[in-house]
């Protein structure tokens, strides 16, 4: 069994989930899920479906926004200011 491919694999993996805090979060979001009230096969399809998205998406209280959106209204990715690169405005 080649390791170093397998470490690089799971490496990517990670990578491409968003990284060793998202991992965190999903396995919280996990730990949550089974902890919680339901039976297990609710409990599987609810954790079924939180590792859809990398990251924890809870719902937030009621309300509440959840705290992974900007107060804003914009989307997390959107930039504030001018793209690097581009002329000033004015």
């Amino acid at each position: 069994m080649d390791f170093k491919k397998l470490a690089q694999s799971a490496s990517n993996l990670v990578n491409k989930r968003g990284g060793t805090k998202a991992l965190q979060e999903d396995a919280n979001e996990l730990m949550d899920i089974a902890k919680g009230d339901g039976s297990m096969s609710d409990k599987a399809k609810r954790g079924a479906e939180a590792i859809k998205e990398p990251g924890a998406h809870r719902d937030a209280p009621a309300g509440q926004q959840p705290t992974e959106q900007p107060a804003t209204g914009q989307q997390p990715d959107q930039q504030t200011g001018p793209t690097p690169g581009s002329p000033p405005a004015g």
